[in-house]
């Protein structure tokens, strides 16, 4: 059954498109057209940004209401979401392959979870605090919305990343210009019915989906007062290069090649699932994922076998079937990436133990089977380069120092995990990475903790307190004594 909207959610309303542009969508499991939806063009974004200006500016508008008023609405768009969550789920699976079982959880609850978090913060957030000068008098410091934000987020979890930068800025009482990626636009549909079921007052979300120039466009405009971008590296990098010449504050989630380290003592057996959860989360297309394995030499081979058996035990399938662990990736485009670098690793030397190629019985989708590498040098492409599929590095080291130096020896720096029995030894370990976030035995983000990365994985943080506060713009009064 094929989902066609035919209207943009453009201040408050379903408007009709400037031009007749469309963005048709392909199934990630059957190649098969399963939506349609219209592309924003530059006048498309200059309403939804005219939109979003005049709901900040409104002197009695969002901005101006009560945080307890503004978290109130936030909770009823999140109950809203609650209804559509099966659905929700359903979209996202179909459009970018990620496992339904997953795309029930991380799609279809935890942008609720990070909108009533946010709710709840600003209600108990002091934004305007007296303190004591170090001048003879009292300094008045207030936070208040930093403007119009424009909000670019990436196809692989796209209501979760939406929601990100949605938590933030509607609690401060922002206005928000999203503008989804075209592989993932059903799904943001679906979620301007729910910001328009909840009374969100007009104008203060707004979609614009379209491509790269869409996106470039959105950054540029001169009434938007801030960017929150998640992407890839090069895009992030052209993002910043336009927000450095505007002046203009910009949150940056790029991309990752994490470690994850395996320590002599570690159980790798008994956390399986967790290990998954942190190597191969949504067929690899995930940022912080911890793809480089780095195994004690003294247990290289059993490491391996253990990632290779694991690999293979894999179910592979429609995004759709519940059984699914392994998806296909989001497009052609994206598998032939993928394939481009598994071909370049074994060039460069590295063994296949698993995988490498396309899985017997699916013949169409976009799929590719959950591959291991063996003796991979840190120093080879497919250790330093980020895939963004189910591909995964063992690489070997001598003694923890090793470990940490390979760690380090990366251009990003956004997840990573370490695995051990001891979890003092592995906070130790963890401590000495390079790396924006890390976890024990375990890795997910969490709502309450600040998320982001380092050297070339991005600016900034969302999520946790530190997420509202980039949302804020800050001003001193300085008061006589």
């Amino acid at each position: 059954m094929s989902t066609v909207y035919e209207s943009l959610y453009i201040g408050g309303e379903w408007v009709s498109p400037s031009s007749s542009r469309t963005i048709e969508v392909v199934s990630a499991s059957t190649e098969e057209v399963i939506g349609r939806a219209p592309e924003a063009v530059e006048r498309d974004v200059d309403a939804a940004v005219a939109a979003a200006r005049a709901a900040f500016d409104d002197p009695s508008g969002w901005a101006m209401w009560a945080p307890a008023d503004r978290a109130a609405v936030m909770e009823r768009l999140a109950d809203e979401l609650d209804a559509r969550a099966p659905e929700m789920a359903r979209r996202v699976a179909s459009q970018n392959g990620m496992p339904i079982s997953i795309a029930a959880q991380l799609e279809g609850v935890f942008p609720q979870v990070l909108l009533r978090y946010y709710a709840g913060l600003i209600r108990s957030t002091e934004l305007d605090e007296v303190r004591d000068g170090l001048m003879g008098g009292r300094i008045r410091v207030t936070r208040k919305p930093i403007g119009v934000v424009a909000g670019i987020v990436p196809w692989n979890y796209p209501q979760t990343l939406a929601a990100f930068k949605l938590g933030p800025a509607l609690a401060m009482g922002c206005t928000i210009v999203l503008k989804p990626s075209p592989e993932t636009v059903l799904d943001a549909q679906l979620f301007a019915e729910a910001a328009a079921a909840a009374g969100l007052p007009a104008g203060v979300v707004n979609i614009v989906q379209g491509g790269r120039d869409t996106g470039q466009y959105l950054i540029e405009h001169p009434q938007v007062d801030k960017v929150a971008f998640t992407g890839s590296t090069a895009a992030g990098r052209t993002v910043a290069e336009t927000c450095a010449r505007l002046l203009r504050p910009v949150t940056l989630e790029l991309g990752g090649k994490s470690a994850a380290i395996v320590l002599d003592d570690a159980d790798l057996a008994s956390n399986l699932e967790s290990l998954f959860g942190a190597t191969l989360l949504n067929n690899g297309q995930t940022c912080y994922l911890g793809t480089r394995i780095l195994a004690p030499s003294s247990r290289y081979a059993e490491v391996v076998d253990t990632l290779t058996g694991f690999a293979r035990s894999l179910q592979v399938g429609d995004a759709l079937d519940e059984r699914t662990q392994i998806g296909p990736v989001a497009s052609s485009r994206q598998r032939d990436r993928i394939e481009g670098y598994i071909a370049k690793g074994a060039g460069e030397g590295a063994r296949i133990t698993t995988g490498g190629g396309r899985p017997a019985g699916l013949d169409r989708g976009w799929f590719v089977e959950p591959t291991v590498f063996a003796d991979v040098d840190n120093r080879h492409t497919i250790a330093q380069e980020e895939i963004f599929g189910p591909v995964l590095s063992v690489i070997s080291y001598a003694d923890v120092d090793d470990a940490v130096r390979i760690a380090n020896e990366s251009d990003f720096g956004l997840g990573g995990s370490v695995w051990t029995s001891d979890p003092e030894r592995g906070e130790a370990v963890a401590a000495r990475v390079q790396t924006g976030t890390i976890g024990i035995n375990a890795y997910l983000p969490d709502p309450a903790a600040p998320f982001g990365g380092v050297k070339q994985s991005g600016l900034g943080r969302e999520l946790g307190p530190e997420g509202l506060v980039a949302y804020q713009a800050l001003k001193s009064i300085y008061l006589a004594p």
